[in-house]
């Protein structure tokens, strides 16, 4: 029973660490117009205060995944918090821009070392894979709280203190986890694959940086021509090429590419793209939706995506339930109709509020969109290799922060193709300017006042829901295209003799180290010899074998 208790005790240190790395990524997002009245930066300074956090975060999860497997995850994770907790008090007091981007550059950098440490412990201490896909749906539940209470104790913190508190936060928070981490957390690492690929892991981070930058830029309105975008995006591309091949090559490679040939794997990773591709680049745009069209305040706005998050925590808690069900197969694909059928009703929605239809829609977005990167994430992970737990949880992130970079820039994209405001008697800077966004269209209009500044105002909102409507159209095409994806996922959730062996024994806190009883050593043994990579039919003949004490002949 201690074992049982020690493992879901474990689970909540798990969650409380990334719930700090999810508050991190959006409690700064309030503190903005304080902190460019402090601090004044420049409009490039500003956009890498708020880009150094995901940027280097995105680019470094390869390597600090992979670090993990080869010195311990728990090792890595503790790191992190160090880090992270000397990088936060380095950004509340930054006396200048210069010093905040670094700052946030070194959270991103312990939010990389924490993130994919989180999920490879929990896959080690849930060898069962009914217990962990609980597990996993309580650990999705939490970032999806995180993410939707930062906002939130942000503007509290502003409100209250000034913009720094929003860093100052994590202090006392680290200096918790530390200890506690130190003590309650099991160390979990992969097999020892000869040296690490130091060469290997700074080209995925640099090639990633320069994917993820690439991105960024053309979805914050740069064109696909312009240098800040090309280039990075070509040098990015170019390393991580050079990284796929090498690994390919090497006879102890840093990223085991032969994961991407299990279908299981591949297309779990590709629901997660699809599913960040369809819906980040969306969220933005409804986030004007609200606060332009339908002028709402930021607290307002907030209220009113309050059921996606809450939406988003109950599937994560019923997550598990629906997998040993329907499987992922099915699973997934029912999150991504049930996602897309949420987004094409927001098209009824036009230039006045429909509080009804928007709270509707919002619930089945959260519960579609968080059904589906459950399953998807569940299904990666257990397809991957026990030793490379590292590997398969940061390209499961990656492929998260990717999917979220394409999806601003695709959908970013849709939405500026299509707004055109079209208003008699503007000079060609004013329309130029009204035809970069419906913010600056108002600023024209305030200026001009009068009936061409309301006409203005009018023709502005038009063509912004017109261009959402179309937007969310694409969206949907893309949520449908991943449902067909996920027909390649396993019809069934396959718990395993080995597993339930395992998970009966209350192993689940238990590391390699401490085999206790036959099925411990049996776990230990399969694991050093490689026979977490056979195929899912042979695994389970082998386990039955050896059930019936046929392992002798």
């Amino acid at each position: 029973m201690r074992r049982q208790v020690n493992r879901w005790t474990i689970l909540v240190v798990l969650c409380v660490s990334l719930l700090i790395v999810a508050l991190d990524a959006t409690v700064l997002h309030v503190a903005v117009p304080a902190l460019t009245e402090d601090l004044r930066p420049g409009a490039q300074d500003l956009l890498w205060i708020v880009d150094a956090y995901p940027l280097v975060a995105a680019s470094l999860l390869i390597l600090f995944g992979t670090l993990g497997d080869r010195i311990g995850h728990r090792r890595v994770l503790l790191m992190g918090y160090g880090l992270f907790g000397a990088a936060s008090a380095l950004a509340a007091f930054a006396p200048d821009p210069q010093i905040l981007i670094g700052a946030r550059a070194l959270l991103g950098c312990g939010g990389a070392m924490i993130m994919p440490a989180t999920l490879s412990i929990l896959r080690e201490v849930f060898p069962d894979r009914r217990e962990r896909a609980t597990a996993i749906g309580i650990w999705s539940a939490v970032a999806a709280v995180g993410a939707a209470v930062g906002p939130v104790l942000g503007g509290f913190l502003v409100e209250h203190f000034w913009w720094g508190s929003v860093f100052l936060v994590n202090i006392p928070l680290m200096a918790v986890m530390l200890p506690v981490g130190r003590i309650l957390l099991p160390e979990s690492r992969g097999g020892d694959d000869g040296p690490w690929d130091v060469p290997g892991a700074l080209a995925a981070a640099v090639g990633l940086f320069g994917c993820v930058l690439g991105v960024k830029r053309l979805g914050g309105g740069a064109g696909p021509l312009d240098v800040t975008v090309c280039v990075p995006l070509l040098a990015g591309a170019a390393l991580l090429v050079w990284f796929v091949r090498r690994q390919r090559r090497r006879t102890h490679p840093l990223l085991d590419m032969r994961m991407f040939a299990n279908p299981a794997f591949s297309t779990a990773v590709a629901c997660i793209v699809v599913a960040m591709l369809a819906l980040v680049g969306l969220e933005l745009i409804a986030v004007q939706y609200l606060q332009l069209v339908l002028g709402l305040s930021p607290f307002q706005t907030g209220l009113r995506l309050l059921p996606l998050t809450f939406a988003a925590m109950g599937a994560g808690l019923a997550g598990s339930r629906l997998l040993r069900r329907f499987g992922p197969r099915r699973t997934v694909a029912a999150g991504f109709v049930l996602t897309a059928l949420a987004v094409l009703s927001l098209t009824a929605m036009g230039q006045r509020d429909r509080p009804g239809l928007l709270t509707t829609a919002f619930v089945l977005l959260g519960f579609g969109l968080e059904t589906t990167l459950f399953g998807a994430y569940e299904s990666m992970l257990n397809e991957a290799p026990a030793r490379r737990a590292g590997s398969a949880a940061a390209i499961g992130e990656t492929s998260y922060q990717l999917g979220a970079g394409f999806g601003i820039a695709l959908l970013g994209s849709v939405m500026n193709a299509a707004y055109a405001p079209s208003a008699a008697g503007l000079g060609s800077a004013d329309r130029a300017a009204a035809d970069r966004s419906l913010g600056e269209a108002y600023t024209v209009a305030d200026r001009l006042g009068g009936g061409p500044g309301a006409a203005l105002k009018h023709a502005a909102r038009h063509s912004f829901v017109s261009g959402l409507h179309l937007t969310l159209v694409v969206s949907a095409v893309l949520l449908a295209g991943g449902a067909c994806a996920a027909l390649r996922l396993p019809r069934v959730m396959d718990c395993g003799p080995c597993d339930d062996a395992s998970g009966k024994q209350g192993s689940g806190s238990a590391t390699k180290s401490s085999g206790a009883g036959p099925s411990g050593a049996g776990v230990s043994d399969a694991r050093a010899s490689g026979s977490d990579e056979l195929p899912r039919p042979a695994r389970r003949e082998a386990a039955a074998t050896a059930r019936s004490g046929r392992t002798g002949d």
